[in-house]
Protein backbone atom coordinates (compact mmCIF):
# COMPACT_ATOMS: atom_id res chain seq x y z
CA UNK A 1 0.00 0.00 0.00
CA UNK A 2 2.79 2.31 0.85
CA UNK A 3 4.55 1.45 -2.31
CA UNK A 4 1.60 2.44 -4.46
CA UNK A 5 1.41 5.74 -2.74
CA UNK A 6 5.01 6.37 -3.54
CA UNK A 7 4.44 5.61 -7.17
CA UNK A 8 1.68 8.13 -7.28
CA UNK A 9 3.93 10.74 -5.80
CA UNK A 10 6.59 10.01 -8.36
CA UNK A 11 4.05 10.30 -11.12
CA UNK A 12 2.94 13.66 -9.82
CA UNK A 13 6.47 14.77 -9.68
CA UNK A 14 6.99 13.65 -13.26
CA UNK A 15 3.83 15.45 -14.30
CA UNK A 16 4.96 18.59 -12.62
CA UNK A 17 8.30 18.30 -14.39
CA UNK A 18 6.53 18.00 -17.74
CA UNK A 19 4.45 21.07 -16.95
CA UNK A 20 7.55 23.19 -16.40
CA UNK A 21 9.08 21.91 -19.58
CA UNK A 22 6.05 23.24 -21.59
CA UNK A 23 6.40 26.62 -19.93
CA UNK A 24 9.98 26.81 -21.15
CA UNK A 25 8.76 26.30 -24.75
CA UNK A 26 6.55 29.34 -24.41
CA UNK A 27 9.56 31.42 -23.38
CA UNK A 28 11.41 30.37 -26.49
CA UNK A 29 8.43 31.48 -28.63
CA UNK A 30 8.35 34.79 -26.81
CA UNK A 31 12.06 35.31 -27.41
CA UNK A 32 11.56 34.78 -31.16
CA UNK A 33 8.86 37.44 -31.26
CA UNK A 34 11.10 39.81 -29.34
CA UNK A 35 13.90 39.18 -31.81
CA UNK A 36 11.66 39.92 -34.76
CA UNK A 37 10.45 43.08 -33.06
CA UNK A 38 14.05 44.09 -32.42
CA UNK A 39 14.88 43.59 -36.08
CA UNK A 40 11.88 45.68 -37.07
CA UNK A 41 12.93 48.48 -34.72
CA UNK A 42 16.47 48.27 -36.05
CA UNK A 43 15.21 48.58 -39.62
CA UNK A 44 13.12 51.58 -38.63
CA UNK A 45 16.13 53.22 -37.05
CA UNK A 46 18.21 52.55 -40.16
CA UNK A 47 15.41 53.97 -42.32
CA UNK A 48 15.14 57.04 -40.11
CA UNK A 49 18.89 57.58 -40.24
CA UNK A 50 18.83 57.27 -44.03
CA UNK A 51 15.85 59.63 -44.27
CA UNK A 52 17.61 62.10 -42.00
CA UNK A 53 20.70 61.83 -44.17
CA UNK A 54 18.69 62.50 -47.35
CA UNK A 55 16.80 65.40 -45.79
CA UNK A 56 20.04 66.85 -44.48
CA UNK A 57 21.57 66.42 -47.93
CA UNK A 58 18.58 68.19 -49.51
CA UNK A 59 18.85 70.99 -46.94
CA UNK A 60 22.54 71.39 -47.71
CA UNK A 61 21.66 71.31 -51.39
CA UNK A 62 19.10 74.06 -50.87
CA UNK A 63 21.67 76.03 -48.93
CA UNK A 64 24.08 75.56 -51.80
CA UNK A 65 21.40 76.79 -54.21
CA UNK A 66 20.84 79.79 -51.97
CA UNK A 67 24.54 80.56 -51.96
CA UNK A 68 24.65 80.11 -55.74
CA UNK A 69 21.63 82.35 -56.02
CA UNK A 70 23.27 84.97 -53.84
CA UNK A 71 26.56 84.69 -55.68
CA UNK A 72 24.99 84.98 -59.15
CA UNK A 73 22.29 87.44 -58.22
CA UNK A 74 21.57 90.33 -60.58
CA UNK A 75 18.99 92.97 -59.72
CA UNK A 76 15.84 93.25 -61.82
CA UNK A 77 15.63 95.83 -64.60
CA UNK A 78 12.15 97.34 -65.02
CA UNK A 79 10.55 99.99 -67.21
CA UNK A 80 9.18 103.24 -65.78
CA UNK A 81 5.92 101.51 -64.76
CA UNK A 82 7.73 98.63 -63.04
CA UNK A 83 7.21 96.06 -65.79
CA UNK A 84 10.05 93.52 -65.72
CA UNK A 85 12.56 93.69 -68.56
CA UNK A 86 15.27 91.48 -67.00
CA UNK A 87 15.03 89.16 -64.00
CA UNK A 88 17.20 86.57 -62.21
CA UNK A 89 15.58 83.33 -61.02
CA UNK A 90 16.26 79.64 -60.38
CA UNK A 91 15.24 77.39 -63.24
CA UNK A 92 15.23 73.62 -63.78
CA UNK A 93 18.03 72.10 -65.84
CA UNK A 94 18.05 68.48 -67.00
CA UNK A 95 20.96 66.06 -67.10
CA UNK A 96 21.56 62.36 -67.76
CA UNK A 97 23.56 59.96 -65.56
CA UNK A 98 24.44 57.02 -67.88
CA UNK A 99 25.36 54.81 -64.92
CA UNK A 100 21.74 54.85 -63.74
CA UNK A 101 20.19 53.88 -67.07
CA UNK A 102 18.22 50.62 -66.86
CA UNK A 103 16.70 50.50 -70.35
CA UNK A 104 18.57 52.68 -72.85
CA UNK A 105 16.18 52.05 -75.77
CA UNK A 106 13.17 53.00 -73.66
CA UNK A 107 14.92 56.15 -72.40
CA UNK A 108 15.86 57.28 -75.92
CA UNK A 109 12.34 56.62 -77.20
CA UNK A 110 10.80 58.70 -74.38
CA UNK A 111 13.29 61.51 -74.95
CA UNK A 112 12.47 61.57 -78.66
CA UNK A 113 8.73 61.75 -77.95
CA UNK A 114 9.05 64.59 -75.43
CA UNK A 115 11.95 66.39 -77.16
CA UNK A 116 11.46 65.75 -80.91
CA UNK A 117 14.25 68.19 -81.87
CA UNK A 118 16.82 66.28 -79.82
CA UNK A 119 19.72 64.72 -81.74
CA UNK A 120 19.68 61.12 -80.49
CA UNK A 121 22.99 60.25 -82.14
CA UNK A 122 24.75 62.83 -80.00
CA UNK A 123 22.93 61.56 -76.90
CA UNK A 124 24.00 57.97 -77.67
CA UNK A 125 27.64 59.03 -77.98
CA UNK A 126 27.48 60.83 -74.64
CA UNK A 127 25.86 57.82 -72.96
CA UNK A 128 28.70 55.58 -74.16
CA UNK A 129 31.21 57.75 -72.31
CA UNK A 130 29.43 56.80 -69.05
CA UNK A 131 29.82 60.33 -67.70
CA UNK A 132 27.13 62.72 -66.53
CA UNK A 133 26.06 65.29 -69.13
CA UNK A 134 23.49 68.06 -69.42
CA UNK A 135 20.57 67.19 -71.63
CA UNK A 136 19.23 70.72 -71.93
CA UNK A 137 19.19 73.99 -70.02
CA UNK A 138 16.40 75.64 -72.00
CA UNK A 139 13.30 73.50 -71.53
CA UNK A 140 9.88 74.91 -70.77
CA UNK A 141 8.04 73.77 -67.66
CA UNK A 142 5.61 71.54 -69.59
CA UNK A 143 8.44 69.40 -71.01
CA UNK A 144 10.18 69.30 -67.63
CA UNK A 145 6.99 67.97 -66.04
CA UNK A 146 6.68 65.26 -68.71
CA UNK A 147 10.26 64.16 -68.06
CA UNK A 148 9.58 64.00 -64.32
CA UNK A 149 6.56 61.75 -64.88
CA UNK A 150 8.77 59.18 -66.60
CA UNK A 151 10.21 58.32 -63.19
CA UNK A 152 13.54 57.42 -64.79
CA UNK A 153 16.33 57.67 -62.20
CA UNK A 154 18.91 58.40 -64.89
CA UNK A 155 17.22 61.74 -65.65
CA UNK A 156 18.62 64.23 -63.15
CA UNK A 157 16.76 67.43 -62.29
CA UNK A 158 18.82 70.30 -60.94
CA UNK A 159 18.42 74.02 -60.40
CA UNK A 160 20.60 76.84 -61.66
CA UNK A 161 20.51 80.61 -61.61
CA UNK A 162 19.22 82.07 -64.87
CA UNK A 163 18.63 85.53 -66.33
CA UNK A 164 15.39 85.83 -68.27
CA UNK A 165 14.04 88.59 -70.49
CA UNK A 166 10.23 88.46 -70.70
CA UNK A 167 10.10 91.03 -73.52
CA UNK A 168 12.42 88.91 -75.70
CA UNK A 169 13.43 91.15 -78.67
CA UNK A 170 11.73 94.35 -77.59
CA UNK A 171 14.66 95.87 -75.68
CA UNK A 172 17.56 93.79 -77.01
CA UNK A 173 19.85 96.68 -78.00
CA UNK A 174 19.18 98.53 -74.74
CA UNK A 175 19.33 95.74 -72.14
CA UNK A 176 22.17 93.82 -73.77
CA UNK A 177 23.42 90.36 -72.82
CA UNK A 178 25.32 88.46 -70.13
CA UNK A 179 27.71 85.54 -70.64
CA UNK A 180 27.67 82.10 -68.99
CA UNK A 181 29.62 83.45 -66.01
CA UNK A 182 26.80 85.91 -65.27
CA UNK A 183 28.81 88.94 -66.41
CA UNK A 184 27.30 91.65 -68.60
CA UNK A 185 28.86 91.83 -72.06
CA UNK A 186 26.75 94.50 -73.78
CA UNK A 187 24.11 97.16 -73.20
CA UNK A 188 22.97 98.07 -69.70
CA UNK A 189 23.83 94.58 -68.48
CA UNK A 190 27.48 95.50 -69.07
CA UNK A 191 27.57 99.17 -68.08
CA UNK A 192 25.58 98.49 -64.87
CA UNK A 193 27.21 95.12 -64.17
CA UNK A 194 28.61 95.98 -60.72
CA UNK A 195 25.45 97.75 -59.62
CA UNK A 196 23.23 94.88 -60.75
CA UNK A 197 25.38 92.34 -58.87
CA UNK A 198 25.85 94.25 -55.62
CA UNK A 199 22.38 95.67 -55.12
CA UNK A 200 19.04 93.94 -54.80
CA UNK A 201 17.23 97.17 -55.63
CA UNK A 202 15.51 97.22 -59.01
CA UNK A 203 16.97 99.43 -61.71
CA UNK A 204 14.13 101.51 -63.10
CA UNK A 205 14.41 102.81 -66.66
CA UNK A 206 12.73 105.75 -68.35
CA UNK A 207 11.48 103.46 -71.13
CA UNK A 208 7.80 102.72 -71.66
CA UNK A 209 7.18 99.13 -72.81
CA UNK A 210 3.84 99.97 -74.40
CA UNK A 211 5.30 102.82 -76.46
CA UNK A 212 8.36 100.74 -77.34
CA UNK A 213 6.09 98.02 -78.71
CA UNK A 214 4.13 100.46 -80.86
CA UNK A 215 7.25 102.16 -82.24
CA UNK A 216 8.83 98.81 -83.11
CA UNK A 217 5.60 97.67 -84.74
CA UNK A 218 5.66 100.63 -87.13
CA UNK A 219 9.33 100.13 -87.97
CA UNK A 220 8.58 96.49 -88.81
CA UNK A 221 5.69 97.68 -90.97
CA UNK A 222 8.09 99.98 -92.81
CA UNK A 223 10.28 96.98 -93.65
CA UNK A 224 7.30 95.23 -95.18
CA UNK A 225 6.61 98.04 -97.66
CA UNK A 226 9.92 99.88 -98.17
CA UNK A 227 12.14 96.78 -97.89
CA UNK A 228 14.70 98.72 -95.85
CA UNK A 229 17.58 96.69 -94.38
CA UNK A 230 17.54 98.46 -91.01
CA UNK A 231 15.92 101.23 -89.00
CA UNK A 232 16.06 103.17 -85.76
CA UNK A 233 13.82 105.42 -83.69
CA UNK A 234 14.29 107.46 -80.53
CA UNK A 235 11.52 109.16 -78.56
CA UNK A 236 12.83 111.54 -75.90
CA UNK A 237 11.60 114.28 -73.59
CA UNK A 238 13.28 117.47 -74.83
CA UNK A 239 13.31 119.08 -71.38
CA UNK A 240 15.06 116.40 -69.31
CA UNK A 241 16.57 113.94 -71.79
CA UNK A 242 14.52 110.96 -70.59
CA UNK A 243 14.24 108.42 -73.39
CA UNK A 244 10.82 106.79 -73.59
CA UNK A 245 11.64 104.53 -76.52
CA UNK A 246 14.82 103.43 -78.27
CA UNK A 247 14.45 100.89 -81.06
CA UNK A 248 16.96 99.51 -83.52
CA UNK A 249 16.20 96.88 -86.16
CA UNK A 250 17.16 94.14 -86.81
CA UNK A 251 17.03 93.01 -83.18
CA UNK A 252 17.38 89.62 -81.46
CA UNK A 253 15.94 87.50 -78.63
CA UNK A 254 17.97 88.09 -75.47
CA UNK A 255 16.96 84.72 -74.02
CA UNK A 256 18.92 82.85 -76.70
CA UNK A 257 22.28 84.42 -75.76
CA UNK A 258 23.42 84.51 -79.36
CA UNK A 259 26.88 85.73 -80.30
CA UNK A 260 25.86 88.60 -82.57
CA UNK A 261 28.77 89.51 -84.87
CA UNK A 262 26.84 90.38 -88.03
CA UNK A 263 26.98 94.14 -88.68
CA UNK A 264 23.30 94.06 -89.62
CA UNK A 265 22.57 93.85 -85.89
CA UNK A 266 24.48 97.05 -85.04
CA UNK A 267 22.62 99.45 -82.76
CA UNK A 268 21.54 102.00 -85.36
CA UNK A 269 20.13 104.35 -82.76
CA UNK A 270 23.36 104.94 -80.82
CA UNK A 271 26.31 103.07 -82.36
CA UNK A 272 26.00 103.53 -86.13
CA UNK A 273 27.37 106.81 -87.50
CA UNK A 274 25.64 108.44 -90.48
CA UNK A 275 25.52 111.48 -92.68
CA UNK A 276 22.00 112.64 -91.92
CA UNK A 277 21.52 115.12 -94.73
CA UNK A 278 19.15 118.04 -94.52
CA UNK A 279 18.27 117.48 -90.87
CA UNK A 280 21.47 119.51 -90.28
CA UNK A 281 19.93 122.57 -91.92
CA UNK A 282 18.00 123.17 -88.70
CA UNK A 283 21.32 123.52 -86.85
CA UNK A 284 22.62 125.90 -89.52
CA UNK A 285 19.60 128.16 -89.10
CA UNK A 286 19.75 127.91 -85.29
CA UNK A 287 23.45 128.84 -85.35
CA UNK A 288 22.57 131.92 -87.41
CA UNK A 289 19.96 132.92 -84.83
CA UNK A 290 22.35 132.21 -81.95
CA UNK A 291 25.06 134.42 -83.47
CA UNK A 292 22.54 137.17 -84.32
CA UNK A 293 23.57 137.23 -88.00
CA UNK A 294 20.08 136.48 -89.35
CA UNK A 295 16.41 136.69 -88.45
CA UNK A 296 13.59 134.48 -89.77
CA UNK A 297 12.72 137.12 -92.38
CA UNK A 298 16.29 137.91 -93.48
CA UNK A 299 16.24 137.87 -97.31
CA UNK A 300 18.68 135.92 -99.45
CA UNK A 301 18.51 137.14 -103.03
CA UNK A 302 19.74 135.72 -106.31
CA UNK A 303 20.48 132.29 -104.94
CA UNK A 304 22.17 130.19 -107.63
CA UNK A 305 21.09 126.67 -108.53
CA UNK A 306 24.61 125.41 -108.18
CA UNK A 307 27.94 126.65 -106.92
CA UNK A 308 31.46 125.23 -106.71
CA UNK A 309 33.64 124.66 -103.70
CA UNK A 310 37.08 123.88 -105.05
CA UNK A 311 36.51 121.37 -107.85
CA UNK A 312 33.30 119.96 -106.35
CA UNK A 313 29.82 121.26 -107.32
CA UNK A 314 27.04 121.97 -104.81
CA UNK A 315 23.56 121.83 -106.31
CA UNK A 316 19.99 122.35 -105.24
CA UNK A 317 18.11 119.09 -104.88
CA UNK A 318 15.13 120.77 -106.56
CA UNK A 319 15.56 123.25 -109.39
CA UNK A 320 12.07 124.63 -108.73
CA UNK A 321 13.22 126.32 -105.52
CA UNK A 322 12.92 130.12 -105.96
CA UNK A 323 16.10 132.20 -106.22
CA UNK A 324 14.87 134.70 -103.63
CA UNK A 325 14.10 133.27 -100.18
CA UNK A 326 14.02 134.37 -96.58
CA UNK A 327 16.06 132.39 -94.06
CA UNK A 328 12.95 130.58 -92.78
CA UNK A 329 11.89 129.72 -96.33
CA UNK A 330 15.32 128.19 -96.93
CA UNK A 331 14.60 125.68 -94.14
CA UNK A 332 10.97 125.12 -95.13
CA UNK A 333 11.93 124.36 -98.75
CA UNK A 334 15.17 122.61 -97.69
CA UNK A 335 17.43 124.76 -99.83
CA UNK A 336 21.07 123.69 -100.11
CA UNK A 337 22.55 126.90 -101.53
CA UNK A 338 20.63 129.08 -99.07
CA UNK A 339 21.92 126.95 -96.17
CA UNK A 340 25.49 127.46 -97.42
CA UNK A 341 24.94 131.22 -97.47
CA UNK A 342 23.64 131.19 -93.88
CA UNK A 343 26.63 129.13 -92.68
CA UNK A 344 29.00 131.54 -94.41
CA UNK A 345 27.47 134.37 -92.41
CA UNK A 346 28.07 132.40 -89.19
CA UNK A 347 31.68 131.53 -90.06
CA UNK A 348 33.75 128.38 -89.67
CA UNK A 349 34.78 128.69 -86.02
CA UNK A 350 31.42 129.83 -84.70
CA UNK A 351 29.55 127.16 -86.67
CA UNK A 352 31.91 124.43 -85.45
CA UNK A 353 31.61 125.70 -81.85
CA UNK A 354 27.82 125.70 -82.13
CA UNK A 355 27.73 122.06 -83.25
CA UNK A 356 30.13 121.14 -80.45
CA UNK A 357 27.97 122.95 -77.93
CA UNK A 358 24.85 120.96 -78.81
CA UNK A 359 26.76 117.65 -78.79
CA UNK A 360 26.93 116.77 -82.48
CA UNK A 361 30.62 116.51 -83.36
CA UNK A 362 32.22 114.38 -80.63
CA UNK A 363 31.36 111.08 -78.97
CA UNK A 364 28.98 111.67 -76.07
CA UNK A 365 28.64 109.90 -72.74
CA UNK A 366 25.66 107.62 -72.38
CA UNK A 367 24.27 104.92 -70.11
CA UNK A 368 25.93 102.08 -72.05
CA UNK A 369 29.07 101.66 -74.14
CA UNK A 370 27.60 101.05 -77.61
CA UNK A 371 28.03 104.68 -78.67
CA UNK A 372 29.31 105.76 -82.06
CA UNK A 373 32.05 108.31 -82.60
CA UNK A 374 31.43 110.89 -85.35
CA UNK A 375 34.19 110.98 -87.95
CA UNK A 376 36.72 113.72 -87.42
CA UNK A 377 36.74 116.35 -90.14
CA UNK A 378 39.14 119.01 -91.32
CA UNK A 379 37.33 122.31 -91.17
CA UNK A 380 37.64 124.90 -93.91
CA UNK A 381 35.48 126.93 -96.26
CA UNK A 382 34.39 123.91 -98.31
CA UNK A 383 33.67 121.79 -95.25
CA UNK A 384 31.62 124.64 -93.82
CA UNK A 385 29.62 124.79 -97.05
CA UNK A 386 28.84 121.08 -97.21
CA UNK A 387 28.22 120.69 -93.46
CA UNK A 388 25.64 123.48 -93.74
CA UNK A 389 23.27 121.07 -95.54
CA UNK A 390 24.44 117.86 -93.83
CA UNK A 391 26.89 116.57 -96.41
CA UNK A 392 30.34 115.29 -95.40
CA UNK A 393 29.57 115.47 -91.68
CA UNK A 394 28.49 112.54 -89.51
CA UNK A 395 26.82 111.87 -86.18
CA UNK A 396 24.52 109.34 -84.49
CA UNK A 397 20.73 109.30 -84.25
CA UNK A 398 21.06 109.78 -80.48
CA UNK A 399 23.16 112.93 -80.96
CA UNK A 400 20.77 114.26 -83.59
CA UNK A 401 17.95 113.86 -81.04
CA UNK A 402 20.01 115.65 -78.40
CA UNK A 403 20.81 118.53 -80.76
CA UNK A 404 17.16 119.00 -81.75
CA UNK A 405 16.12 118.90 -78.09
CA UNK A 406 18.51 121.73 -77.21
CA UNK A 407 17.63 124.03 -80.09
CA UNK A 408 13.89 123.59 -79.40
CA UNK A 409 13.68 123.48 -75.56
CA UNK A 410 14.79 127.06 -74.98
CA UNK A 411 18.50 126.39 -75.43
CA UNK A 412 19.02 124.32 -72.26
CA UNK A 413 21.61 121.55 -72.16
CA UNK A 414 20.23 118.03 -71.68
CA UNK A 415 21.88 114.65 -71.43
CA UNK A 416 19.95 111.73 -72.94
CA UNK A 417 19.37 108.94 -70.42
CA UNK A 418 17.65 105.59 -70.09
CA UNK A 419 17.83 105.43 -66.29
CA UNK A 420 15.16 107.00 -64.10
CA UNK A 421 16.29 109.72 -61.64
CA UNK A 422 19.60 110.30 -63.46
CA UNK A 423 18.81 113.96 -64.06
CA UNK A 424 16.90 114.91 -60.92
CA UNK A 425 19.86 116.54 -59.14
CA UNK A 426 21.16 118.36 -62.19
CA UNK A 427 20.15 121.98 -62.68
CA UNK A 428 19.40 123.29 -66.14
CA UNK A 429 22.24 125.05 -67.89
CA UNK A 430 21.38 127.46 -70.68
CA UNK A 431 23.87 127.10 -73.53
CA UNK A 432 22.11 128.97 -76.34
CA UNK A 433 21.06 132.59 -76.49
CA UNK A 434 17.52 133.72 -75.81
CA UNK A 435 14.84 133.38 -78.45
CA UNK A 436 16.69 130.79 -80.60
CA UNK A 437 13.92 128.25 -79.89
CA UNK A 438 11.21 130.90 -80.22
CA UNK A 439 12.41 131.53 -83.77
CA UNK A 440 13.21 127.99 -84.85
CA UNK A 441 10.11 126.14 -83.57
CA UNK A 442 7.48 127.93 -85.70
CA UNK A 443 9.63 127.32 -88.77
CA UNK A 444 9.86 123.60 -88.02
CA UNK A 445 6.10 123.60 -87.72
CA UNK A 446 5.80 125.15 -91.19
CA UNK A 447 8.04 122.42 -92.65
CA UNK A 448 5.20 120.06 -91.72
CA UNK A 449 2.10 122.22 -92.09
CA UNK A 450 2.76 124.43 -95.13
CA UNK A 451 2.30 123.39 -98.76
CA UNK A 452 5.95 124.17 -99.47
CA UNK A 453 7.25 121.99 -96.64
CA UNK A 454 8.79 118.55 -97.10
CA UNK A 455 7.07 116.74 -94.21
CA UNK A 456 3.34 117.14 -94.79
CA UNK A 457 2.67 113.44 -94.20
CA UNK A 458 3.51 113.93 -90.50
CA UNK A 459 0.87 116.61 -89.93
CA UNK A 460 -1.10 114.56 -87.41
CA UNK A 461 -4.22 116.42 -86.34
CA UNK A 462 -4.14 117.67 -82.76
CA UNK A 463 -0.41 117.21 -82.13
CA UNK A 464 1.07 120.33 -83.76
CA UNK A 465 4.02 118.42 -85.19
CA UNK A 466 7.13 120.20 -86.45
CA UNK A 467 10.34 118.79 -87.86
CA UNK A 468 12.88 118.46 -90.65
CA UNK A 469 13.59 115.78 -93.23
CA UNK A 470 16.97 114.51 -94.35
CA UNK A 471 17.82 112.30 -97.33
CA UNK A 472 21.43 111.20 -97.70
CA UNK A 473 23.59 108.53 -99.33
CA UNK A 474 25.45 106.01 -97.22
CA UNK A 475 29.23 106.07 -97.37
CA UNK A 476 30.76 102.63 -97.94
CA UNK A 477 34.46 102.05 -98.45
CA UNK A 478 35.10 105.78 -98.48
CA UNK A 479 32.67 106.37 -101.36
CA UNK A 480 29.03 107.36 -101.61
CA UNK A 481 26.83 104.38 -102.44
CA UNK A 482 23.30 104.20 -103.80
CA UNK A 483 22.00 103.20 -100.35
CA UNK A 484 19.61 105.84 -99.02
CA UNK A 485 19.55 107.04 -95.41
CA UNK A 486 16.14 108.64 -94.89
CA UNK A 487 15.66 110.53 -91.62
CA UNK A 488 12.97 112.67 -90.04
CA UNK A 489 13.53 114.59 -86.80
CA UNK A 490 10.22 115.76 -85.38
CA UNK A 491 9.12 117.74 -82.33
CA UNK A 492 5.66 118.02 -80.81
CA UNK A 493 3.83 120.09 -79.86
CA UNK A 494 5.80 122.67 -81.84
CA UNK A 495 4.40 125.66 -79.92
CA UNK A 496 5.82 124.25 -76.67
CA UNK A 497 7.96 121.19 -77.47
CA UNK A 498 7.91 118.28 -75.07
CA UNK A 499 8.99 115.35 -77.24
CA UNK A 500 11.51 114.71 -79.98
CA UNK A 501 10.98 111.70 -82.26
CA UNK A 502 13.70 110.74 -84.72
CA UNK A 503 13.00 108.02 -87.30
CA UNK A 504 15.75 106.65 -89.56
CA UNK A 505 15.25 104.10 -92.35
CA UNK A 506 18.33 102.60 -94.00
CA UNK A 507 18.37 101.39 -97.61
CA UNK A 508 14.72 102.03 -98.45
CA UNK A 509 13.12 101.05 -101.77
CA UNK A 510 10.17 102.46 -103.67
CA UNK A 511 6.85 100.78 -102.89
CA UNK A 512 4.18 100.54 -105.58
CA UNK A 513 1.64 99.13 -103.11
CA UNK A 514 1.86 101.62 -100.24
CA UNK A 515 -1.23 103.79 -99.81
CA UNK A 516 -0.70 107.27 -98.35
CA UNK A 517 -3.69 108.77 -96.58
CA UNK A 518 -3.08 112.50 -96.40
CA UNK A 519 -3.43 113.88 -92.89
CA UNK A 520 -3.71 117.58 -93.70
CA UNK A 521 -6.01 117.33 -96.71
CA UNK A 522 -8.61 114.93 -98.15
CA UNK A 523 -7.60 112.03 -100.35
CA UNK A 524 -4.97 109.34 -100.67
CA UNK A 525 -2.12 108.37 -102.96
CA UNK A 526 -0.90 104.89 -103.93
CA UNK A 527 2.73 104.14 -104.61
CA UNK A 528 5.92 105.84 -103.41
CA UNK A 529 6.89 108.46 -106.03
CA UNK A 530 10.34 109.34 -104.61
CA UNK A 531 12.80 107.48 -102.41
CA UNK A 532 13.20 110.37 -99.98
CA UNK A 533 12.61 110.93 -96.28
CA UNK A 534 9.45 112.91 -97.06
CA UNK A 535 7.81 109.78 -98.48
CA UNK A 536 9.25 107.16 -96.12
CA UNK A 537 10.52 108.23 -92.69
CA UNK A 538 7.96 111.05 -92.42
CA UNK A 539 5.10 108.66 -93.11
CA UNK A 540 6.30 106.20 -90.46
CA UNK A 541 6.85 108.98 -87.92
CA UNK A 542 3.32 110.21 -88.55
CA UNK A 543 1.90 106.76 -87.89
CA UNK A 544 3.96 106.43 -84.71
CA UNK A 545 2.74 109.78 -83.36
CA UNK A 546 -0.87 108.82 -84.14
CA UNK A 547 -0.49 105.59 -82.15
CA UNK A 548 1.51 106.81 -79.16
CA UNK A 549 -0.05 110.26 -78.83
CA UNK A 550 -2.96 109.19 -76.58
CA UNK A 551 -0.56 107.27 -74.29
CA UNK A 552 1.77 110.26 -73.99
CA UNK A 553 -1.15 112.54 -73.18
CA UNK A 554 -2.27 110.31 -70.31
CA UNK A 555 0.96 108.97 -68.81
CA UNK A 556 3.73 111.40 -69.77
Amino acid sequence: MEKKKNNIILENINNEFLFYENKSNLNILFNRIAFIFFCFVLLCIIYLIQTFHLVNKEINRSINFSSVSLKNHRADIVDFKGQILAKTLLRSVIGINPNLIINEKKLLLNLKIILPDLNLNIIKQKIKKRKFFWLSKKLDQEKINKLRLLGDKSIIFEKEVSRIYPQKKLFSHVIGQIDDSNTGISGLEKSLNDKLKKSKKKVRLTLDSEIQFLVRKELLRAEKFFKNKGSAAILMNVNNGKILSLVSLPDYDLNKRENIKDQRFINRATKAVYELGSTFKTFTLAAGFNENVIEPDTPFLNLKKNIKCGKYPIREYDNNIPSNLTSEEILIRSGNIGSVRIAQKVGVEKFKNFLNKIGILNQIKFDYEEIGKPHSIKWGKCKLATAAFGHGITTTVLQLAKGYAIVTNGGFEINPTLIENNNLKKSKKKILKNKVSEKINPILRKVVSSKDGTAGLADVKGYNVGGKTGTAQKVEGGKYSKIKINTFASIFPANKPKFILVVLLEDTQLSKDYVYNYRNKPGSYKGTPFNTAGWTSVEIAGRIIENIGPILAIKH
